[in-house]
């Protein structure tokens, strides 16, 4: 009979663990996203293996996004933090510092070669003191797919740190997507050799794409720098026109994140017709031309392609 009840006892408690392991499991590891196009890096690696919560959400712009009460809580809960690092995210530190996270925060653009910011885009983030200052490099480094790679390995490897029962899944998932961009990084690359040489200056709001003008071979103006922060002045404005019209500039585009007055006194001023819209820092809503960060890249090469062409 003791022997008996041992057993019963040995089977409820193993039964409990098991239980216990598989409902921690469920819950899946909490990762928390700083904006849209890292959320869904994090999606195609972590899959249904994460608890993702993304803070700057569709068209939201983390240059300056103000973290809600909410925020704090999330964070407070996380397990990791995947942000772009390279001073992206202006809230990220008094956003950690009020939440008192103990999650890991892995800046995704280690490994990635920094692009130092262009002449003339600096004073931009300077014009106001309480402006957030993005250092010497330009952070936007998620333009060039190349770097996406980058940011991808390095999500699958803090995964396989925090959930090492789940590492076989994360690099699965990881070298699948990894394929996928390697497919969209060929596409976009034939999609720019077809444009020719002399059409391939292109007016923006602001100075998002260097790393997508360093990797495929485009010109990219704008009459706001690294940050959306601080507003272009007129004599900036006034700058990138004359620049516009000594350029020859051959299409003028809008982005998602930025309010369009500027760019259409540019395209009245120079006579360019705007053709459509980017997606710079962050992805469209889920039924946009930019639900992931593949359609964002194809949805912006065949954009500049079109935009040239109508011109």
């Amino acid at each position: 009979m003791l022997k008996t009840l041992r057993l019963a006892t040995l089977v409820s408690v193993i039964t409990l663990t098991s239980l216990a392991a598989t409902a921690a499991e469920a819950e899946g590891l909490k990762v928390v996203a700083s904006f849209s196009i890292i959320g869904d890096f994090a999606r195609n690696v972590g899959g249904e293996r994460i608890d993702l919560t993304t803070l700057v959400g569709p068209d939201g712009d983390a240059h300056v996004y103000e973290p809600r009460p909410a925020d704090a809580s999330t964070m407070a809960g996380a397990q990791v933090v995947l942000v772009n690092g390279l001073g992206f995210e202006g809230f990220l530190s008094r956003l950690v510092e009020t939440s008192g996270t103990t999650a890991t925060v892995v800046e995704l653009t280690k490994g990635v070669a920094p692009l130092k910011i262009r002449e003339g885009d600096e004073h931009h983030d300077g014009d106001h003191e309480e402006h957030h200052h993005h250092g010497d490099y330009d952070p936007h480094a998620f333009q060039s797919i190349a770097n996406a790679k980058i940011y991808v390995k390095n999500i699958a490897d803090a995964f396989c740190v925090a959930d090492a029962a789940g590492c076989d899944i994360y690099r699965a998932n990881a070298a699948t997507y990894t394929a996928k961009l390697d497919t969209a990084e060929a596409e976009v690359k034939e999609a720019i050799a077809s444009i020719p040489q002399d059409k391939r200056v292109i007016i923006t709001s602001h100075d998002s794409f260097g790393y997508f003008e360093h990797a495929y071979g485009l010109t990219f103006l704008a009459p706001e720098g690294i940050s959306t922060e601080a507003e272009a002045s007129a004599a900036d404005v006034a700058k990138l026109i004359r620049q516009v019209r000594e350029d020859r500039a051959s299409a003028i585009v809008l982005e998602n994140i930025t309010n369009p007055r500027l760019v259409e006194q540019i395209a009245s001023e120079t006579r360019l017709k705007i053709g459509g819209t980017l997606y710079s820092d962050a992805l469209s809503s889920p039924d946009g031309d930019a639900a992931t960060y593949l359609d964002l890249m194809r949805h912006n090469v065949s954009t500049i392609k079109r935009a040239i062409l109508e011109n």
